[in-house]
């Protein structure tokens, strides 16, 4: 089992977040201490702020007199609603809380379902309780649990994150759930565009797409998911990310862009990538056996072509580093226009054809002159991807959208 403790301001917004999860039909009321229940699994959100007023003086010094408890069962664990009220029970108790106004509430937005709690840090002195190595007993209260109740514990839980990401196989059903767990997984690596992410995702049969439009007048940016096959093409529905959770949304991906942009920055991820990549262009001119050598190195390119097999964009996913590069970014010999050209060469039996002469060095830091600023939220999270775009590949499509459009023009 493991808990996760937040500390905030808003009473009435913890209460909200789990009245809307109630309201939805994902979650239901379990149990309170002190607090009004009419045991029919619903809440009143005005009667529970009134009720938790009553054990807290009208000053409270305390900057975030609210705590919102999260305790996540291992998905294999089954337990009834009464276990799980027992044992939040419990785990306040142990915690100093079991004297304090709470509300417990259980979620079934997902399958692994678990509890929220709600509570007050402060008697009804407005005295703050005693939170002194919270996470450290919290870590020992848990444990106890587990064994109490021959619960799995958290260790095991975490030896599931070690395992390999599994493409999603539409046959095998719950799309959602494979989507889910791929996306999830691949969130540590380092990327700077929303095109980088998905040449990343596609390996693991999904993609994903931007959203964007105006609601009762504000603008909002979303992501939508999707499972593919192995040929990249959508199957089944598309998942909007609130569905699969905060840690993939829009906001995620935003800080995730400008936590790579400094990463590369500061440690220089791409040297160790571009010269991975230089000794294998160097050994073969054939694009088969380029790609052969450079999956030995625990790197998957990843092209965008056309009907015609010509490339017009190409990407690196380097599994060692956790890093993934479009071309352009190591330099304009891995370029996609680069690369179309020596592969070319190789397939039209040029006697001449020589593997492409590369150069092993460092990669300079990106000049921030260059790059249209992680901090202007304005043109939204994705406006700076066209820094992390290959040049031929941009031009590449905007002359098929002008073919097409004068194509379409004729046909007029």
């Amino acid at each position: 089992m493991v808990a996760k403790i937040n500390i905030g301001s808003s009473l009435y917004g913890a209460l909200a977040y789990n009245a809307e999860k109630i309201n939805q039909e994902k979650g239901k009321l379990l149990a309170t201490n002190k607090i009004f229940d009419d045991g029919t699994g619903k809440m009143d959100i005005h009667r529970a702020v009134e009720d938790f007023k009553c054990y807290m003086p009208l000053q409270v010094r305390t900057e975030k007199p609210v705590i919102h408890i999260s305790l996540n069962p291992h998905p294999e664990d089954q337990l009834s609603d009464v276990e799980l009220t027992d044992i939040a029970r419990e785990y306040m108790e142990k915690l100093g809380y079991g004297d304090q106004p709470y509300m417990v509430y259980k979620h079934e937005d997902i399958n692994r379902h678990h509890l929220h709690i709600v509570s007050v840090r402060v008697d009804e002195n407005g005295k703050c309780l005693n939170n002194a190595y919270n996470f450290h007993r919290s870590k020992s209260i848990t444990r106890e649990i587990e064994k109490k109740y021959g619960l799995h514990s958290a260790e095991r839980q975490r030896t599931t994150k070690t395992e390999p990401v599994r493409k999603v196989d539409s046959s095998e059903g719950n799309i959602k759930k494979q989507v889910g767990n791929v996306v999830k997984s691949l969130m540590h690596y380092q990327f700077q565009s929303l095109g980088e992410f998905r040449a990343l995702l596609s390996l693991y049969n999904v993609t994903v797409d931007e959203t964007q439009g105006q609601t009762h007048g504000k603008e909002y940016h979303g992501l939508v998911y999707s499972a593919t096959d192995n040929v990249g093409n959508k199957v089944g529905n598309p998942f909007k990310s609130s569905v699969l959770g905060k840690a993939v949304g829009y906001d995620a991906l935003e800080k995730q862009f400008a936590f790579s942009k400094k990463q590369f920055q500061e440690k220089k991820h791409t040297t160790q990538t571009r010269n991975a990549i230089a000794s294998v262009l160097q050994q073969t001119v054939n694009r088969k056996e380029f790609v052969k050598l450079l999956k030995a190195k625990g790197i998957d390119p990843v092209f965008r072509e056309t009907d015609t097999e010509r490339i017009y964009g190409a990407t690196f996913i380097d599994h060692n580093t956790a890093c993934v590069l479009n071309g352009s970014r190591l330099g304009k010999e891995f370029s996609a226009n680069a690369l179309q050209e020596h592969f070319a060469a190789a397939s039209s039996n040029v006697e001449c054809s020589q593997p492409i002469k590369v150069t092993q060095t460092a990669i300079p830091h990106d000049d921030s002159s260059q790059t249209n600023g992680f901090s202007d939220n304005s043109l939204g999270i994705f406006s700076f991807e066209t820094h992390g775009t290959d040049i031929e590949e941009e031009a590449f499509e905007r002359s098929m959208r002008r073919k097409k459009k004068r194509k379409q023009q004729r046909n007029i």
